[in-house]
Parts: C-alpha cells; structure tokens; sequence
C-alpha cells in the first residue's frame, strides 16, 4: 500500500512546489502594463498591416505612448482613429493628407532603353542587371514592385508604368520603400504641382537618354516668387510649405517635367 501513497504524495508535493513557486513569478516577475499604451490600443483597429512604419498595432500603440510616433499614422483607421487618439491624448492633428506620387514622367516614346530585360518580373531583380534596361538609371521599371507592397489596392499598371488612385492611397509610404529606384515621393494630397522626374546627373547624356527629364537648368526656380522651388543636385524640389500653384515654374520648364 506504502508503495502507491509514496510516490502519489511526492507527486503532489512537486506540484505544490512548483505551483507556489510560478504564482510567486507571475506576481513579482510580471511585466507591467503601460495602461496608456492599452487604451491607445483599444482605439487602433487591429490590420496589424505595419502601414505605420511599425511591427504591428502593439508596436505602434507603444511608440505613441512613448511620444515616438505622430497618431495619424493608422492607415486602415483613418481620420476616424486619428480622431479617437488625439481626443485620448488631448492633442491636436493636423489634417493634411499624404498621397504617393511617381516622379518618373517616361514613357516608352520619350525615354531609351539599352537592351531588353527578360528576367524575374520584378523591378528590384531587373535594376540589378545594368540598373535595368532603361539608359536612365533613375526611370521607373514598371514591373510593380510598387503594386505588390501596397495594401489598400491604390496601385495599378498602365501602359508599364504605376499610377496611384489617390482617392485610396492613405500615403502610409510603402510604395516607395520598395521601389529600388526611388522614384515614388510621398507628398501632400492637396500639392497641385510636381516634379515629374527623379533624375540627378547633367549633361548631354540626360538629354539622350529621356526627352521629358530634369537637367537642371534653375529656369523654374528663377521663374518662382514665392521661392517654393529649388535645384538641389541637378534636380527641381518644391518646398510645398511655400508653393502657392501659380504654374509660373511650369511655364518656364522646356523639358514639360513639371506637373
């Protein structure tokens, strides 16, 4: 009999032991819980989509509390989540829209290509093959890199090239992460005009190689009074904080590379 109660006590004993000894870790071991950042949660919708710039809802929920992240980030949320978290923080937001934009104006008339990619059907495989087959190394591939990563469907292919619906696109920035020219900007909704190019070299040979790049040349800077527009490395940058959309730079751009 003293063979069954044995071990069926020791059995218990173990238990006992174990089970004090996991109640006294969970209680003085246990992680506290930030509970600004689990009402900041509560406001997120749950796509854990990373949009955000962030691993998921818990991680951007953490950098808000933290004050490392703006709460307008929430792409599958909205103005309405925006909304919820400023009215949780007691902060104001600024609602000014992003939206993508491809600064590449190519098309198959207007810019050479060197040779004929035939490869992976994917712009970061085909821009390691000579930077693509494109003679100018910053033209858009249009093989959808950019289709692929966004996750509200603004993106689509015509005529080899992406165009953005702006009425979707949340401007969340994912696009242009991927893009391995680096030819997708994201800028603000209500911009009315662009630079349609994202070339940086001058000379001769920019003019060969695409009719409709920037070369540099400061005519639409000079033509701007409102000091809105700069040539930064052979390249027109609007400073959309000034620009009031005269069309003034537009008209005094040759090359038709502003929008």
């Amino acid at each position: 009999m003293n063979a069954i109660i044995i071990p069926i006590l020791l059995v218990v004993a173990i238990g006992l032991v174990l089970g004090f000894a996991l109640a006294f870790a969970s209680k003085f071991m246990a992680v506290k819980v930030d509970e600004k950042q689990e009402k900041i949660r509560e406001c997120l919708p749950g796509a854990n989509c990373g949009a955000c710039g962030f691993s998921g809802c818990d991680g951007y929920a953490a950098a808000i509390a933290e004050g490392k992240a703006e709460p307008n980030k929430c792409a599958p949320g909205g103005k309405t989540t925006a909304d919820a978290l400023a009215k949780l923080l007691g902060v104001t937001i600024e609602d000014n829209p992003k939206v993508a934009f491809v600064a590449c104006s190519r098309n198959c008339e207007t810019a050479k290509k060197v040779f004929k990619y035939s490869g992976i059907s994917s712009c970061a495989a085909e821009s390691l093959v000579n930077k693509g087959e494109y003679a100018c190394e910053f033209a858009c591939l249009g093989l959808g890199d950019c289709v692929k990563a966004c996750p509200f469907g603004a993106i689509t292919l015509k005529a080899g090239k992406p165009v953005i619906c702006e009425d979707i696109c949340t401007g969340c920035g994912k696009c242009a992460t991927v893009c391995p020219k680096s030819v997708i900007n994201i800028v603000p909704k209500a911009s009315k005009v662009k630079v349609g190019c994202s070339n940086k070299l001058k000379g001769p040979k920019v003019v060969k190689d695409c009719s409709v790049s920037c070369i540099g040349c400061g005519l639409c800077e000079r033509a701007c009074e409102s000091d809105a527009i700069k040539v930064i490395d052979n390249l027109a940058h609007i400073d959309y904080s000034k620009c009031i959309a005269c069309g003034k730079c537009k008209d005094a751009c040759k090359r038709n590379v502003i929008i």
